[in-house]
């Protein structure tokens, strides 16, 4: 039997030794992976950014439009406080029962 700490030293004796002849070996083939791996990041972050440029302008025109409908309504609703007519009547809802 050999004991764990023998053992263990000669791993870590052929991991020293392994991985510099690894890195040597797969030196030419991991640098065009990585600069591939980093333009994927990067198209992807572009076009996170594209997107969120979108939503945000999209979302810019939907609260220009409900803003735009509040402020018609507004003015609805003070040209009918300055007639005297209850706004429930301009609406539409002439028939409700007001008892």
């Amino acid at each position: 039997m050999t004991k764990p700490v023998v053992r263990n030293t000669a791993i870590g004796v052929g991991v020293a030794i392994a991985v510099p002849v690894a890195v040597a070996v797969l030196a030419p083939y991991l640098r065009p992976a990585a600069r591939s791996l980093v333009k994927a990041g990067l198209m992807v972050a572009e076009r996170g950014r594209e997107v969120t440029a979108e939503l945000g302008e999209a979302m810019d025109d939907l609260v220009a439009e409900v803003r735009e409908e509040l402020r018609d309504e507004r003015a609805a609703n003070a040209t009918v406080a300055g007639t005297g007519e209850p706004a429930a009547e301009t609406a539409g809802n002439r028939d409700v029962d007001a008892s």
